[in-house]
């Protein structure tokens, strides 16, 4: 049985570790994730403006809830290299009940 927390993942892609690096920190520092993963070796293939693209790019998942996902998806935004980054929401079917109450716990802490 899911508990009463909504939680998200948030996820985007950036072109560089150091980019998703600096993200992901201040994600977490702001409070907006409790806990963000940084996963390498993202091969992309799109169309942008008419032609195939294929790119290297470093996928971030952020753990947060859904009193947050209006402050997450704007910092993203805000703070994303691309001129339309992709920013995602998933909410989980299924999570342990503690995980659920630490990821809120962090969100609210002063």
């Amino acid at each position: 049985m899911t508990p009463n927390i909504s939680l998200l993942v948030v996820t985007t892609s950036l072109p560089t570790l150091e980019q998703a690096q600096i993200i992901a920190r201040k994600l977490v520092e702001n409070r907006l994730a409790a806990c963000v993963q940084i996963q390498q070796g993202v091969h992309s293939i799109y169309r942008w403006d008419g032609k195939i693209c294929e790119e290297s790019e470093v996928l971030l998942s952020a753990k947060t809830t859904a009193a947050h996902w209006e402050e997450i998806r704007a910092f993203i935004q805000n703070n994303h290299p691309y001129e339309l980054p992709e920013i995602m929401a998933f909410t989980p079917v299924e999570y342990e009940r503690q995980y659920g109450q630490w990821v809120e716990a962090e969100l609210n802490r002063k």
